[in-house]
C-alpha cells in the first residue's frame, strides 16, 4: 500500500497524519458554527453540503454513522475522488485557524481491560503478585463509564476530590493517565440479541486515542467490590478525529496466542487488532511508547462481549481499550506503571521529577500506523490538569 496522492500538497508529505489514505472525521468550527469536516494534510473540508440530504446538520457525526457500512463506504469514496490528485481544487479551511470539537455524541461509554502487560503490572504493584485475575483469560474485562464526562482534546480537567481512604477527603494525589484506543460503535444492535465477532466488526465505525484520567488514590480505596467509580468518572478525553476502520484496514493483525483457549463466541474470523503505534507525553518529555498489538482482546471481541447477555449496543457508544502497555518499562502506558506507584521517580528533561501528574501539567496522547510513504495518523490527545475545584464548606 503507497501513500495517495492529493491536490493538497501537505497531504503528500509523508510525515502528516492525514494524507488521502486516512481522511478522519471530526466536528470544526471558524469563527462561526460547528460543522462536519474531513482532514486532508493541514486543511479541513467542511462537507456540510456532501452526504445524504440533512444528514451532517446535527453537528456531529451520530446521524451518518446510523446509515450503516454501505453508506460509510460509499462517501468514503466520494470524498477520496473529490480530494485526489488531479482533481478539481475545493475551498478547504486551515486546522490552524479551526477550533475542534466532540466529533459524536457518545451514548454510552464502557472501558476494558484488555492490556495484559497492565493487567500483570497492577497486580503486581497492587497486590504483590503479577497474577492475573482468575477470569481475565477467559473473559474481556469492564466497567461502565460516564459517557457525560467524555471530552474532546484540549478540553481542560480539574483534579478530582474525594475520599482518599478511611477519614481522608481532599483533592486526588495520585492522579495518572491511562493510553488507551477507543472503538466507536456505528450501528447498534436490539435489546436481546447478542453479535458475532464477525457482525461486531462490521459495527466499529472508526477509531480515536482515548485518556482514561484516573485517581488512583480515590480508585484503591473505592473499587472493591464492584471496581472504579469516582476515580474514573470525571474525565475522558478523546482525539478530535475519528480515523475510520477503513483507513486501518491495511495494518490489521492478530491477537495474540492463547494461554487459555476462548469460547467459541469470542473467535475471530479474520485479525482485529490495529498495528498503531502510540506514545504519551508529559508536556514535551515522551513518557512512554507501545503498541495497539499488545492487546489481547479486540474491540470486536469486546464488543461481542458486551452485547452477549442481551445489552443492546447505540450508534455512538465509545468502548475504550484499557492501558495498553508492553512488557518493557519504556513502554508503561500509566504513570502507575512508570513510576511504579511512586517508588521510581520520573526524570524529565529539565530535571524535574514527577511520579504522579501535577497541577499545570499538560498530558498528550499520540498515535499512526505506518505506512510506506505515509501514515494514518490520529492527531493529538490533550488535556491540562486545574487545581481542584474549593472543597465546598458541607463537604469538610
Amino acid at each position: 500500500m503507497a501513500l495517495k496522492k492529493s491536490w493538497v500538497a501537505s497531504a503528500n508529505d509523508p510525515e502528516s497524519d492525514f494524507p488521502l489514505n486516512n481522511l478522519p472525521y471530526g466536528v470544526f468550527s471558524v469563527c462561526g458554527r460547528r460543522r462536519c469536516g474531513v482532514a486532508i494534510g493541514d486543511m479541513i473540508l467542511d462537507v456540510s453540503g456532501l452526504g445524504p440530504a440533512g444528514v451532517f446538520e446535527g453537528g456531529n457525526w451520530n446521524a451518518f454513522m446510523a446509515l450503516g457500512p454501505e453508506a460509510w463506504a460509499n462517501f468514503r469514496s466520494e470524498i477520496t475522488a473529490m480530494l485526489a490528485d488531479g482533481a478539481a481544487p475545493r475551498p478547504l479551511e486551515r486546522q490552524a485557524e479551526a477550533t475542534m470539537h466532540m466529533p459524536l455524541n457518545v451514548a454510552e461509554y464502557t472501558d476494558f481491560y484488555a492490556g495484559r502487560h497492565h493487567a500483570e503490572n497492577m497486580g503486581e504493584i497492587l497486590r504483590g503478585t503479577n497474577g492475573l485475575p482468575a477470569n481475565w483469560l477467559h473473559i474481556p474485562i469492564g466497567y461502565n463509564g460516564r459517557a457525560s464526562s467524555v471530552v474532546v482534546s484540549g478540553a481542560p480537567i480539574h483534579r478530582p476530590l474525594g475520599q482518599l481512604g478511611a477519614g481522608r477527603f481532599g483533592p486526588s494525589e495520585k492522579l495518572d493517565i491511562e493510553l488507551e484506543l477507543g472503538a466507536i460503535v456505528g450501528t447498534g444492535s436490539p435489546m436481546g440479541q447478542p453479535v458475532t465477532t464477525t457482525e461486531a466488526d462490521e459495527m466499529i465505525f472508526g477509531f480515536v486515542l482515548l485518556n482514561d484520567w484516573s485517581a488512583r488514590d480515590i480508585q484503591g480505596w473505592e473499587y472493591q467490590p464492584l471496581g472504579p467509580f469516582q476515580s474514573k468518572a470525571f474525565a475522558t478525553s478523546i482525539s478530535p478525529w475519528i480515523v475510520t476502520k477503513a483507513a486501518l484496514e491495511g495494518f490489521r493483525t492478530s491477537t495474540p496466542p492463547r494461554d487459555m483457549p476462548l469460547l467459541p463466541y469470542l473467535h475471530e474470523g479474520k485479525p482485529s487488532l490495529y498495528d498503531i503505534e502510540l506514545s504519551a507525553y508529559l508536556g514535551t518529555d515522551q513518557i512512554s511508547r507501545t503498541n495497539a498489538s499488545r492487546l489481547y482482546y479486540s474491540a470486536a471481541q469486546q464488543l461481542t462481549h458486551h452485547s452477549l447477555c442481551g445489552c443492546p449496543m447505540r450508534v455512538g457508544d465509545l468502548l475504550g481499550s484499557g492501558t495498553i502497555s508492553g512488557p518493557t518499562p519504556a513502554e508503561f502506558g500509566s504513570l502507575m506503571e512508570l513510576s511504579w506507584n511512586g517508588e521510581k521517580p520520573l526524570t524529565l528533561s529539565k530535571g524535574e521529577t514527577r511520579t504522579f501528574i501535577e497541577d499545570g501539567d499538560t498530558l498528550t496522547l499520540k498515535g499512526h500506523a505506518q505506512g510506506d510513504g505515509f501514515r494514518i495518523g490520529f492527531g493529538a490527545c490533550t488535556g491540562t490538569i486545574l487545581p481542584a475545584i474549593n472543597t465546598p464548606e458541607w463537604a469538610k
